[in-house]
């Protein structure tokens, strides 16, 4: 994979409570990067339909979806400790059971710790635009990557994107399009509708309420 980051790493001050939830629930939520590929069934306790979310921000969202969803289990990475710290608090304020986090490159983790063909549904939910053209190359949705994604689902897994960056969705058809084993979910080969289990955040109902769009996308690996 490229060694070029779609992130830049800039550590923001934990609050108190944020600091609080890593010194105390990490033990319960997270899960370290490593080599070698997790056994998923037994870190859950269960084999049940699993959901992992690329770059969740401070979790709310998240958080919401696995309590939402007690009969699935979620995977969470996010490089950034103040929200990996604010979603630890979260799950642990709402009594979350069937959530887990990574604080840790998401590209390393698919590569080394997800095992192929274990995932039933990867979300990437507003990634970071790079919205000037000489910057679209730290896009993290590019062929390679999204190449990597199939590899981690199940036969049927589905692959999840959404931005408010009418220039990013775009993009993201161009790449996805041409991948073969992937199929476009929507009827129109393009976007679907914002589904159910995609929690609206204050973010994007700002958004709505100004008038900006926003962009799902949804892919299914072929059997």
């Amino acid at each position: 994979m490229r060694k070029i980051r779609s992130f830049v790493l800039r550590e923001g001050r934990l609050t108190k409570g944020q600091q609080h939830a890593l010194d105390n629930f990490w033990s319960d939520y997270g899960l370290q990067y490593q080599t070698e590929a997790f056994d998923l069934t037994q870190v859950f306790g269960r084999d049940k339909p699993r959901v992992l979310e690329i770059g969740f921000g401070m979790g709310q969202s998240l958080v919401q979806m696995a309590a939402d969803a007690a009969d699935k289990d979620f995977i969470g990475i996010e490089v950034h400790r103040p929200g990996v710290g604010a979603c630890l608090a979260t799950a642990q304020a709402r009594n979350v059971t069937n959530l887990k986090v990574f604080q840790h490159d998401a590209v390393e983790i698919l590569e080394h710790s997800i095992a192929d063909n274990s995932l039933d549904t990867v979300q990437l939910f507003f990634p970071d635009p790079w919205h000037k053209k000489r910057h679209h190359k730290r896009r993290i949705v590019q062929t390679e990557f999204a190449s990597l994604v199939q590899r981690k689902l199940k036969p049927g897994g589905v692959f999840h994107m959404a931005t408010d960056w009418q220039n990013y969705a775009e993009y993201m058809l161009e790449v996805m399009q041409p991948i073969a084993g992937f199929s476009n979910m929507s009827t129109s080969n393009d976007y679907v509708e914002r589904p159910e289990h995609r929690p609206l955040t204050k973010f994007e109902q700002r958004g709505q309420r100004l008038g900006h769009g926003v962009w799902d996308l949804m892919y299914k690996k072929e059997s």
